[in-house]
């Protein structure tokens, strides 16, 4: 091969053979280093020159080989993942015992070793590398678009691939109204929640007199089953770097901090390792890109409160008090932090900022909606074939991301099936769920605002047949409950009373009245909570009373889990239409309260049963119902 190969995912020039091993936190956990070590000593064995340093005009070295960790490349189900450059072959599943084969087949002989690509289970086909890989294709990733690529903790490669450009263009080319009016054209909405419009913010704060103004990066991400912010931050710590310092010269900052949860060890190492590299080439310190310009950044440590995501509960724990929040007005952009002109914008809001500035607001427009222009990311877990770190433009709808994209819900015994489906949380503990009847709800603030849920940071857990939608709003409230900083009564008390209140439905003890005053009490809390997270905090609650109701009724006025979650009301039962006898459940259940004669349908003693799930387990044939 001749001439500088090409990456797929970026248009960008890369080494003329290159080993990327995926170091996402989802790999690394599935041994990802020990594969990459193995990949060292291997190369090394065969004889190849390799580096595992970036080096600029590498690509015009035809024979070298560089291996290097990347962040995230979000197919997480099938890591740990190793992607092999110019030839764009993706392996799967990678072990430490299968690098000698990757390093003999691919590397030395050019060829490919069949057994650990990607196969499609809608064609059975194996696929060579991303283009073919439908959970990549239906995609659209722009801020993830170098995570799965570049090294991230080499600055040198992030310039090779156009970094800093738009910071520099900022600070060197334009002015901070020119900045927050582009911003402001391109549509660009805070990702981290409720999608405030970013101009409109940087703009507020620019407008404010004082010489003294800071910005923040809301990096505290806390939601459960959320991983957006601590995969880009981890894969592209730059980008994120980059968006804060065109905000900081958007609204004339001259301090700025990133506020990380301390329980992402990773994206605290590599976003203070951007930090010390930008200070090292003079991208930020007292003379910001020769332009006289003082600029500086703190990476912060959080102690791990979800409500320091909330905006004026981190100013105040930045200012070393408990993290609490305060009312509004005034707003942060009026008296912030040290009551000076702050702005907080989230992670995946500045890595946006910088395609902005580099391709235009127009550009950035042209993909998602008018009311919300751009792409989203999501973390995909739960009930879902590929569960992963995903982008799409806004206006997909739920049908494309979970079934198309995620591939579908997988039962209990992991085969896909259509009507598994039965629900979707999005939005975290501050976003509602979703049922069938919205597959094909699009993707974007307002269309979620009207049923209930909200975008929010971009959590989205998908559910099986098999799930208790009151234990689902349990387990939300419970995580809201045990959060709530305790500052104001509705959400420190309200949620106290509403978990309690679930308790009893899930228990047995709850009455028609019981769904009565949690109702009540929901909107009680929504209507009256001091900050947007306890305002939220019901939203599980009322979007699972609005969409799955019989289920609450079940469980209050028959004493009945449908799905024998709720070990207080399960009722394990046989279909006699399903059951053939075989007798598979009766040898293994443990009470021995399973009965029957072969080829005859069995039945269950339900003074002896335990409600174990050890029969529905077994059973092939679903006629185990009630556990």
């Amino acid at each position: 091969m001749t001439g500088p190969a090409t990456d797929s995912t970026s248009g960008a020039v890369v080494a003329q053979r290159r080993v990327i091993v995926c170091a996402g936190t989802g790999c690394v956990a599935n041994g990802a280093d020990q594969v990459f070590q193995a990949f060292a000593g291997q190369i090394k064995a065969a004889g190849i020159a390799v580096t595992t340093e970036f080096k600029a005009g590498e690509h015009d070295h035809g024979d070298s080989l560089r291996l290097n960790k990347s962040g995230c490349q979000g197919f997480c189900q099938m890591g740990p993942l190793v992607t092999i450059l110019p030839e764009n072959i993706l392996y799967t599943k990678v072990k430490a015992g299968d690098v000698a084969e990757i390093v003999a087949t691919t590397l030395v002989a050019r060829d490919v070793v069949q057994r650990l690509l990607y196969v499609d289970p809608a064609t059975r086909k194996p696929c060579r590398g991303v283009a073919e890989i439908p959970f990549y294709q239906r995609q659209q990733r722009f801020v993830l678009r170098e995570c799965g690529t570049i090294d991230p903790e080499s600055i040198e490669e992030y310039l090779a691939h156009g970094g800093y450009a738009a910071a520099r263009k900022a600070v060197t080319a334009m002015t901070p109204e020119g900045i927050c009016q582009e911003i402001l054209q391109s549509g660009l909405r805070g990702r981290g929640g409720g999608g405030f419009p970013t101009g409109r913010k940087w703009e507020a704060a620019r407008t404010q007199k004082g010489a003294k103004k800071y910005v923040i990066c809301n990096a505290d991400e806390g939601d459960p089953g959320a991983f957006m912010n601590r995969s880009v931050m981890e894969g592209n710590p730059h980008s994120v770097l980059e968006g804060l310092m065109i905000a900081a010269r958007g609204i004339g900052a001259d301090e700025t901090f990133i506020y990380v949860r301390t329980e992402y060890p990773l994206a605290v190492q590599r976003m203070k390792q951007a930090v010390k590299d930008a200070q090292r080439l003079g991208f930020l310190g007292s003379n910001v890109f020769g332009s006289g310009q003082t600029l500086t950044c703190e990476v912060m440590e959080g102690a791990g409160a979800f409500v320091c995501g909330e905006e004026t509960a981190m100013i105040a724990s930045i200012e070393g008090h408990r993290g609490m929040p305060r009312p509004k007005p005034p707003f942060p952009a009026q008296s912030g932090l040290w009551s000076k002109p702050t702005i907080i914008n989230n992670v995946e809001t500045l890595a946006h900022a910088v395609r902005v500035i580099n391709d235009g607001a127009e550009n950035f427009r042209r993909l998602g909606t008018t009311a919300s222009p751009g792409t989203k990311t999501f973390a995909l877990t739960g009930h879902v074939a590929n569960t992963g770190l995903i982008e799409v433009p806004f206006g997909a709808t739920l049908r494309e991301v979970v079934i198309n994209i995620g591939g579908g819900i997988t039962d209990r015994r992991g085969k896909i099936g259509p009507n598994n489906f039965k629900a979707v949380q999005i939005g975290g503990p501050s976003g509602g769920c979703l049922t069938r009847d919205h597959l094909d709800l699009p993707l974007d603030y307002d269309s979620l605002r009207s049923v209930g849920a909200m975008i929010g940071s971009g959590g989205l857990v998908a559910m099986n047949q098999k799930t208790c939608m009151v234990g689902i709003a349990r387990f939300f409230m419970d995580f809201t409950q045990r959060e709530s900083c305790g500052k104001c009564v509705l959400c420190r008390e309200g949620t106290r009373q509403m978990l309690s209140l679930l308790d009893d439905i899930i228990e047995g003890r709850a009455t028609g009245e019981t769904l009565v005053v949690l109702e009540k009490l929901a909107h009680a809390v929504q209507k009256g909570s001091l900050c947007g997270l306890g305002k939220s905090a019901p939203n599980p609650v009322l979007t699972t009373l609005r969409y799955f109701r019989e289920e609450y009724d079940a469980h209050v006025f028959h004493k009945c889990c449908p799905t024998g979650q709720c070990k207080a009301l399960a009722k394990a039962s046989i279909d006699p239409a399903k059951c053939k006898g075989c007798m598979a459940c009766a040898k293994k259940c443990p009470v021995g309260a399973i009965s029957g004669e072969r080829k005859q349908p069995h039945v269950v003693d339900p003074l002896k049963c335990t409600a174990c799930g050890v029969c529905a387990d077994t059973c092939k044939l679903d006629a185990v119902v009630g556990v």
